[in-house]
């Protein structure tokens, strides 16, 4: 950061101004700010309007800080519809109050948090409607997370290794007393016992009062559960409260005392602590958390609300089977004459004569059914019999050995008649490749006298003697030349 732009905390300090800088209260050299009291006489104290003072601070301020650079956390986000977006920088010793308008806003490369650690760029001014310091953003960039909501984290994730947020116990059903640890100014305590009179009037609620919101918070809301822990006859369920806030407001009950008091509470705790989407460490070391006070009651008397909306029920089913029942017995009574006896006695004994018709024809029917069953039982046995009867199988077997001589005599005639076929087919086939065929048709095979077929006439000299195989015999010659 330049030497020549100060921090906040150097603005927070009184320094006294060397003798070159006019004094806030001194009329700047360029009297362009006109003085309602007329020129300063000697010994006498210049009165400003206050309009006058907090302009004159604002143009001092702008121009001694025309633009810097702050660090810090981001606190109490709130974006407004029209687009401008406000907000409180702050870190452990002071805070500066941030406005961001539309066009700047717009620019932004990340969705800004409570608790986010930021580098503010702007100009520094003073708004004039409240006197209030102020920077104008032009720019916002991220610097790591928020020192604060980083040093809650951490303890959050120390205690949850240490098993403090390891309470589970379950609610009383029917509590009898209530402790309720918050302030007897807050709308919470309001909407308690306005949820606890419409849903279980006969729960009592024993307020210890406390502060939710400040220093001591911390301090006094555990010295709330304490108490209760040790008085547990006078209460069955402790329930801290406390209304919405922004998360400075809340920030007391994200205590490591607290937090250890409340999972050492000796009867069960729960929370109903901001909106639902806040949440603390406190609600965290809790039995229960409720996402808000309304809920918390309304959760410790769920099982009352239950029953006695079952019972209403229950009530007024009750009510109306009983005058249904009444007036059935009164039809039922009137209808009690001596006529009507008669007439009843008569019907009765009409419906049991027809009865016993109805059963006696249901009895016959199913004799007759059953002697059908049997005949045709008989039928079918009588039929199986003459099936088995042993002339109808000699015959059927006398029957059976003629067709498989007859089969057995065709199939001997057509292999017969098959092998004398591949018989024949053969022989004109071995026919036509004999060479007698060839000697039929006017040739001969000439053998010499060593008996070999004669294919060349060198091979018999003059003087051998040839064998000549014609057709039909032979002829033995003498070779000449």
């Amino acid at each position: 950061m330049p030497d020549d732009i100060p921090t906040l905390a150097s603005l927070r300090r009184p320094r006294r101004a060397p003798a070159t800088t006019p004094s806030l209260f001194d009329q700047p050299a360029d009297q362009t700010l006109a003085v309602r009291a007329g020129p300063v006489r000697e010994g006498q104290e210049q009165v400003f309007t206050v309009a006058e003072l907090v302009r004159r601070v604002r143009s001092l301020v702008e121009r001694a800080h025309g633009h810097v650079t702050v660090e810090g956390e981001i606190s109490n986000w709130r974006p407004a519809a029209s687009g401008h977006c406000y907000f409180t920088l702050k870190d452990g010793d002071a805070q500066l109050s941030i406005v961001m308008f539309r066009r700047q806003a717009a620019l932004l490369r990340f969705k800004p948090r409570d608790g986010d650690a930021v580098r503010v760029s702007g100009s520094l001014s003073v708004y004039e409607s409240r006197g209030q310091l102020q920077l104008v953003a032009e720019s916002m960039q991220q610097a790591g997370f928020g020192a604060l909501l980083a040093a809650v984290q951490a303890l959050k994730d120390r205690l949850r290794r240490e098993g403090v947020f390891a309470n589970a116990r379950p609610l009383p059903s029917f509590p009898r007393c209530i402790g309720v640890v918050t302030s007897l100014q807050g709308a919470a305590l309001r909407d308690i016992v306005k949820v606890c009179r419409r849903r279980h009037a006969a729960v009592n609620l024993l307020i210890y009062p406390a502060a939710v919101q400040g220093p001591n918070c911390a301090r006094e809301v555990a010295a709330g559960v304490r108490w209760f822990s040790t008085h547990p006859n006078k209460a069955d369920v402790v329930l801290i409260a406390r209304g919405g806030g922004s998360w400075e407001d809340l920030h007391g009950f994200d205590d490591e005392a607290l937090a250890r008091t409340i999972a050492a509470c000796s009867i069960p705790v729960i929370t109903g602590i901001g909106h639902a989407t806040d949440s603390t460490i406190a609600d965290a070391a809790a039995d229960l958390c409720a996402p808000t006070p309304s809920a918390a009651a309304e959760l410790v008397t769920a099982a009352q609300h239950t029953i006695e909306a079952r019972l209403e029920r229950l009530r007024s089913r009750l009510e109306r089977s009983t005058r249904y029942e009444l007036l059935r017995v009164r039809q039922r009574l009137s209808a009690l004459t001596a006529d009507a006896i008669l007439r009843r006695a008569r019907s009765t004994l009409q419906r049991r004569d027809q009865h016993l018709d109805q059963l006696t024809f249901r009895a016959e029917a199913a004799i007759q059914l059953h002697l059908r069953r049997r005949a045709t039982r008989l039928t079918q046995l009588d039929s199986r019999l003459r099936r088995q009867h042993a002339a109808l199988r000699l015959a059927n077997d006398k029957h059976r050995c003629e067709a498989l001589h007859q089969r057995l005599q065709t199939a001997r005639t057509s292999a017969t008649q098959a092998a004398h076929k591949r018989l024949d087919r053969a022989t004109s086939r071995l026919e036509a490749l004999s060479p007698l065929r060839v000697l039929e048709r006017g040739y001969a095979l000439v053998y010499g006298p060593d008996g070999r077929l004669l294919r060349d006439a060198s091979t018999a000299p003059p003087d051998t003697t040839i064998t000549a195989q014609l057709a039909k015999g032979q002829l033995r010659a003498t070779v000449t030349s």
